[in-house]
């Protein structure tokens, strides 16, 4: 086991009650789920998120924790928060990375995986057709 040692996971929803196909907004919420699996505490200093919508628009959008937060997570602790982000078309992508800084003062770079925001999912065709 590594001493820095975060995993990061993510539950995306899509929200039709805050969506307009109509005025092409399609908004999204995400679950995120931060887990230290290391051996020392690891605080969450800023983060740095990339959304691509289906037509190759790129935001960029940095800031200091995550909301409003920059939790100290200890060793097989977990800290879980929710947030959104709207998108101009029904498809589209995330990822990005969280700095962080150990206990001990070393600085981590934590990976936010690829996740696909997506607002006719599977589950989401299967009760329409109902």
């Amino acid at each position: 086991m590594s001493n820095y040692e975060l995993k990061v996971e993510v539950k995306p929803k899509f929200i039709a009650e805050q969506s307009s196909a109509e005025q092409e907004i399609y908004a999204f919420s995400y679950t995120v789920t931060i887990k230290n699996t290391g051996s020392i505490a690891m605080q969450v200093i800023s983060r740095t998120w990339h959304i691509n919508d289906a037509n190759g628009f790129h935001e960029k959008v940095r800031g200091l924790g995550v909301v409003g937060y920059q939790p100290l997570i200890q060793p097989g602790e977990s800290f879980e928060y929710t947030s959104g982000t709207r998108l101009r078309t029904p498809t589209g992508t995330m990822h990005g990375s969280y700095f962080c800084v150990s206990q001990d003062a070393e600085k981590y770079e934590v990976d936010i995986p690829m996740f696909v925001l997506d607002a006719l999912s599977d589950e989401d065709r299967r009760s329409s057709l109902h």
